[in-house]
């Protein structure tokens, strides 16, 4: 089965093609993919601007269609299903994927799934090379979502702790623009951290001995008062950059200590051994050491997406809507998206 998937979620135009029969190949079964990322035109804003993101996916999802197709080498008729993603998201970027999806479907006369994105990243791990066994804790962190979630199974999943205000990627991206980072602030804040310390400063970890629950609105708070107080911090003739380095480090690592302590609890909490990270921030380098050496003493492993994985994409969405159109869903001619829906809400397999 060949699935085409559309992942229009935000700021990034992703569309793949997976192929359930190329599975035991050296790419998992990925055909090929393509990526367009608007990060250059919200960074003109500090972040994304919703109406700027949908006009934008409608600009590049036929070219990006032809494109993909040229790349996998098949013709559009080869197609056997589409998954588009359906939420969560902004509500205008997920209708121009969903509307987009379904009436090619409907042309080609083939099966089409709207896929929860947070499942996409989820099973994204499943991709890699050695893939994780259910079941497992996943910790799905990403510019709009923390989430601690115990997986059973395809859509067998409980809610262990979740973001109830910030989420860990916005708390990035809001530290990096207070300290005159460009957007998007994770890469920014980790490659700026490189060369500072991170114990030159202490910064708050929201919510460490209550339950799994994140709060990160704290800790931005907390980084506004240590740039405003700290002489050298800003940008100009003024600036420090070792001052401005510590900070970026000290913030980083006071994020990552709060998720990685989490996820340990998590583990123990659901008598699990095996953790995978999924989204956007999984890809920072030091929440990896840091989640390894620390699951390590309790014999505990971590999975990860493979690299061009762990961003939003059209593969993860594409293989989520594998896995439950082989089960037999599919969706009817109506087309709707979900701006927020719980990942509970979905059926298990």
């Amino acid at each position: 089965m060949k699935v085409l998937g559309l992942e229009t979620s935000c700021d990034e135009t992703g569309l793949a093609i997976f192929d359930s029969e190329q599975i035991n190949s050296g790419n998992q079964g990925l055909l090929g993919q393509v990526l367009y990322s608007q990060i250059e035109l919200h960074a003109l804003y500090g972040g994304v601007v919703p109406e700027l993101a949908s006009r934008d996916h409608i600009r590049k999802l036929v070219p990006l269609f032809h494109e993909l197709l040229e790349q996998c080498k098949i013709s559009k008729d080869e197609i056997d299903a589409i998954a588009y993603t359906k939420g969560p998201g902004l509500i205008g970027a997920l209708m121009t994927g969903a509307l987009f999806g379904r009436s090619l479907a409907y042309g080609l006369d083939i099966p089409s799934i709207g896929i929860h994105h947070m499942e996409g990243h989820l099973l994204a791990p499943l991709m890699g090379a050695n893939p994780p066994d259910f079941p497992f804790v996943s910790l799905l962190v990403s510019g709009g979502h923390t989430l601690l979630i115990a997986a059973r199974g395809v859509g067998e999943y409980e809610i262990l702790g979740e973001s109830i205000d910030d989420a860990a990627g916005e708390c990035f991206d809001k530290a990096a623009k207070m300290l005159g980072l460009a957007y998007p602030g994770g890469p920014n804040i980790a490659k700026l951290a490189e060369t500072g310390d991170a114990n030159a400063y202490s910064l708050p970890r929201p919510m460490l001995h209550r339950g799994l629950d994140f709060s990160f609105s704290g800790m931005k708070t907390a980084v506004h008062n240590l740039i405003k107080d700290t002489p050298g911090s800003g940008m100009g003739s003024a600036s420090d950059p070792q001052v401005r380095a510590d900070i970026a480090a000290s913030f980083q690592h006071a994020v990552v200590d709060t998720l990685v302590k989490k996820c340990v609890k998590a583990l123990k909490q659901a008598d699990m051994s095996r953790l995978v990270i999924a989204g956007g921030v999984s890809a920072n380098s030091h929440l990896r050491t840091t989640l390894e050496t620390e699951l390590a003493k309790i014999n505990a492993t971590v999975h990860y997406a493979p690299p061009a994985l762990c961003t939003d994409n059209g593969a993860m969405i594409a293989y989520a809507g594998y896995q439950r159109l082989q089960a037999g869903q599919a969706d009817d001619l109506a087309v709707s998206c979900v701006p927020r829906w719980p990942m509970t809400e979905l059926p298990a397999l």
